[in-house]
């Protein structure tokens, strides 16, 4: 049976959980770094030098985002409070790229505030931001290539998402924006979530390339930058191999070379937004088991529920699932692993053959880095769990405190029932 490692010990955890009650996150802070230089590594070619913003709604919390600026990553942002915990931990300027749909004026506002580099989604936005605030001097714009791209399961075709300029707008789009006011100019696309073929990303630079070969001739706007999005996926599954950052640049670089390099139109600076393949394989949510249900199947009940790791409920997805102090010699048995949620797809795994588990068995669920407890929410009461940053030197510190009923009732108005 494949099975994922993990970087600490059950006795480590056992005794963690002395201190912590469960459910809560860890995240590895020494393999996070390792694998941001590796990706900062892959792509040392480029010219004006390379950036990957960091895609703040994988994992929102200051001090990884920290980690991870140290590690010379930006923040790709989304939202008005994700562009203030970029502004909490330091951040401003053109660190700071700011990607945002259906978006608010204020959002708009904060983000020219902080001097951030804003992607439109829409023409439409062009005078809605240049006629109710101003047209920044440098811009970015999205494009959504439709069919001359296929989607992924994740994020859907191309043709029917919600996401970005077609060809003919996003062309006439830089032009409005430099009679506008514009000077500089960004290209941007994301069009896959949690891709593991290395060829998807290529194509999309391919496009993108293209692109600002054609804008270049209609209009004679050169792109300061093309941002070639985010989307690199993980290997939730043990049998699945972990793509190959050198493989990417590599590819990335032929197609510069061949479209751009030496060109009236280049040199363009090449950046990305990744957000899941950079912390999302080390982070773990440690769970206790509670209870063991036998009726039609076999369930088991954790403390942990779908509040703290939405994914497998919502999309159906893989998470790899160790029970810790469990050898290869220990029987097997087919369970549903499920929360306490009043829901019947709290369910962390169908059908999923593991170890014969007992009640206070302690299990930890992979990969939880990136997508985890930042979509948690609080339907059924359900309180957020704690985040724990397992630290370079061996150390465990707590990141964020779990919340508390007082914490959930604060917002509500119990005025006339004192």
């Amino acid at each position: 049976m494949n099975e994922k490692q993990l970087p600490f010990t059950h006795e480590f955890l056992e005794q963690l959980t002395q201190t912590y009650s469960t459910p809560f996150h860890i995240y590895d802070e020494a393999a996070i770094r390792e694998n941001a230089r590796a990706l900062n590594g892959a792509f040392d070619w480029v010219e004006g030098g390379f950036k990957n913003y960091y895609a703040v709604k994988a994992l929102p919390n200051p001090h990884v985002m920290k980690i991870l600026h140290e590690e010379d990553m930006g923040f790709d942002c989304s939202s008005y409070i994700e562009l203030v915990l970029s502004e909490r931990v330091g951040v401003t300027g053109e660190e700071i790229m700011f990607t945002s749909n259906a978006t608010p004026l204020h959002y708009y506002k904060k983000a020219l505030d902080l001097g951030a580099i804003i992607n439109l989604d829409d023409i439409s936005h062009i005078p809605y931001l240049a006629g109710n605030l101003e047209m920044p001097e440098l811009i970015c714009m999205r494009y959504n290539p439709g069919s001359l791209k296929e989607g992924n399961v994740i994020i859907g075709k191309p043709q029917e998402a919600k996401f970005g300029f077609t060809e003919d707008q996003i062309l006439s789009g830089f032009k409005q924006a430099r009679d506008l006011g514009a000077k500089r100019f960004g290209l941007h696309a994301m069009v896959a979530s949690n891709e593991l073929d290395s060829a998807y990303f290529v194509e999309t630079a391919e496009l993108l390339f293209d692109l600002a070969k054609k804008l270049w001739k209609r209009h004679h706007i050169k792109l300061e930058f093309i941002n070639l999005g985010g989307g690199m996926g993980i290997p939730y599954r043990p049998e699945q191999s972990p793509l190959n950052y050198q493989e990417i640049s590599d590819g990335i670089r032929a197609a510069y070379n061949s479209t751009i390099r030496d060109t009236e139109f280049g040199p363009i600076r090449i950046v990305t937004e990744n957000g899941r393949i950079i912390t999302g394989p080390y982070g773990y949510l440690v769970s206790r088991v509670t209870h063991l249900k036998d009726t039609y199947k076999q369930f088991v009940g954790l403390d942990a529920n779908m509040a703290n790791l939405m994914r497998p409920g919502m999309y159906g997805a893989y998470h790899h699932i160790s029970v810790l102090g469990k050898d290869d010699s220990t029987p097997r048995r087919l369970y549903d692993v499920t929360g306490s949620l009043c829901e019947n797809n709290d369910k962390f795994a169908i059908d999923r053959e593991l170890p014969e588990i007992e009640v206070g068995d302690l299990v930890v669920i992979h990969d939880t880095g990136a997508h985890g407890h930042s979509m948690g929410f609080n339907y059924n009461g359900k309180l957020r769990s704690a985040e724990l940053l397992y630290q370079s030197d061996g150390t465990v510190r707590l990141i964020r405190r779990a919340e508390t009923t007082e914490d959930h009732l604060s917002t509500l108005d119990f005025s006339e029932f004192d």
